[in-house]
């Protein structure tokens, strides 16, 4: 049980666990070695040899190595993967290390060759040290304290060395059996990519949630609320001056209330987007426009619910910004689809000079690149202003 203390002591168990990562590494390195390295190269050694020097009579034997030196890289591809997944397996295991699964390609597979072939080497850093300690211990014809003092000695290096090969085999493990550092970042890129999407899909779905509920909750009170105030008003035309007047004032209040939460669940999301498509709700926006607004929408097939989405926004956004600040007398909004991407254009005859950095327009270019759209102001001094957006339109 001292002795036992005292190992824990010296060597921790992550000590333990690299010396037994190097013990298992190096007869599974050799092992990987032989079967990527050297049986192609023997082979095509053999084969070369045959067709060179083999006499006449040994035709069926060079043929046989020539068709195996040509046949060997089809299951050479698939041992490959077995010892990749066998050594990340090692590295799990005993050293807690997770290795990610490299891609599949000829590029992966090439690395992955060159690890298997550079596997025993660094193995072998850990296995010269038991020589050493053998010797160390042998003594031959040295002093006993001399023979002891080497083999402490060499004893105390070996957890060092120990986590030096284990290092050094991780190191190299991840450069070679895991994805590149250029694949990990398109991996990462790609992860980000879709977990933006997810949130754009979450953020739509729960506006949508939300403009179910007030459309059939609150607003449904509002009309109901409004009607009774309304018959009241008139049904109370002999009650006192004060009563009617606050009837009136209240049945005023709630078709105000009304008015603006129908407002408010409109720009959450139009229930007409998804009842009759985007030509109906661009038709909407522009019947509701402070000036006229031609639309001309030329989508053959639906996008998906979100690029709908995001492209009525623009369009309904772009159109506030021309009331407030363009001084336009007309505007316009095309949409049309072309391949995989949506195309929508607003226009206006104003004064021009828009300000990219101004809050409206770089909410449509936030708005735009949230999906991995483009966004495109053009405004000459003088006018016409044209807004460009240009949104990937998955069906």
């Amino acid at each position: 049980m001292i002795w036992t203390e005292v190992a824990g002591a010296l060597w921790p168990a992550r000590t333990w666990r690299a010396i037994g990562h190097a013990l298992v590494g190096l007869p599974l390195g050799v092992l990987a070695f032989a079967l990527t390295g050297g049986l192609p190269i023997g082979l095509a050694y053999c084969a070369g040899w045959s067709l060179l020097y083999a006499p006449t009579g040994d035709r069926l034997l060079t043929t046989t190595l020539v068709v195996l030196t040509v046949l060997v890289p089809v299951p050479l591809w698939w041992t490959v993967r077995g010892l990749t997944a066998l050594q990340r397996r090692r590295f799990r295991a005993l050293l807690g290390a997770e290795i990610p699964p490299p891609r599949p390609g000829p590029r992966g597979t090439w690395r992955q060759i060159g690890y298997h072939l550079l596997a025993p080497f660094i193995g072998a850093g850990f296995w010269l040290v038991l020589p050493l300690v053998v010797a160390g211990l042998r003594g031959d014809d040295r002093p006993l304290p001399v023979t002891l003092g080497l083999g402490a000695l060499v004893l105390l290096a070996a957890p060092w060395v120990a986590r030096g090969v284990a290092r050094a085999d991780t190191a190299a493990a991840r450069a070679l059996l895991g994805p590149s550092r250029s694949e990990a970042l398109a991996a990462r890129v790609e992860s980000l990519s879709r977990s933006r999407a997810d949130i754009v899909a979450a953020t739509d779905a729960e506006r949508r949630r939300i403009e179910r509920d007030l459309h059939d909750g609150a607003q449904q009170r509002l009309v109901s609320l409004a009607m009774n105030l309304g018959m009241a008003r008139a049904g109370l035309g002999d009650a006192p001056e004060p009563a009617r007047q606050v009837i009136e004032a209240a049945h005023q209040e709630a078709t105000q209330a009304l008015a603006e939460l129908r407002e408010f669940v409109r720009g959450l999301h139009p229930a007409v987007l998804d009842d009759r498509g985007l030509d109906a709700a661009l038709s909407g926006i522009a019947a509701r426009a402070p000036l006229p607004v031609r639309v001309r929408v030329t989508v053959a097939s639906r996008c998906s619910p979100v690029i709908e989405a995001i492209a009525y926004f623009v369009v309904s956004e772009a159109l506030t910004n021309v009331a407030k600040h363009a001084g336009a007398t007309r505007a316009e909004v095309t949409v049309d689809r072309s391949g995989d991407r949506l195309r929508v254009a607003v226009t206006d005859d104003g004064r021009g000079g828009a300000d990219p950095n101004g809050g409206g327009l770089r909410g449509l270019a936030q708005r735009a690149a949230s999906v991995d759209g483009t966004f495109t102001l053009h405004s000459p001094a003088g006018g016409p202003t044209t807004i460009t957006v240009e949104l990937p339109c998955g069906s």
